[in-house]
């Protein structure tokens, strides 16, 4: 299973960051929740970025472009093995500092990840 870090969690139920900790907890992945709002999702509490997590897979991005570069060192000190960009956060900048790094980038979805296996 891969440990992965959901930035941008939300206790909103209507919004994607939500459902993906949900379903990554459902199929059996350790899960982080990052995110500016209070609360928790999937029984994870909700936890500011700061806090660098070592042991991190995957992180999956549910933060808008404009919005990421104050997370850019947040993220790429993470040094996870993988960054999948969501829907709205594709960013050809933090993809070319994440692979200079030799972290993976993907464009994908995580919850059709997940549905389809490929995960």
């Amino acid at each position: 299973m891969k440990k992965t870090l959901v930035l941008g969690a939300t206790p909103d139920s209507s919004r994607y960051a939500f459902l993906a900790s949900n379903r990554l907890v459902n199929h059996g992945h350790e899960i982080v929740n990052v995110g500016i709002k209070k609360g928790e999702v999937a029984g994870v509490a909700i936890e500011a970025a700061g806090d660098i997590h070592s042991d991190i897979d995957t992180v999956t991005l549910y933060v808008g472009t404009r919005n990421q570069p104050p997370l850019y060192d947040y993220i790429l000190n993470t040094n996870p093995k993988r960054i999948i960009f969501n829907p709205g956060t594709e960013n050809e900048e933090l993809e070319a500092l994440a692979q200079a790094k030799g972290i993976e980038t993907v464009e994908g979805c995580t919850l059709v990840m997940l549905s389809t296996g490929q995960f």
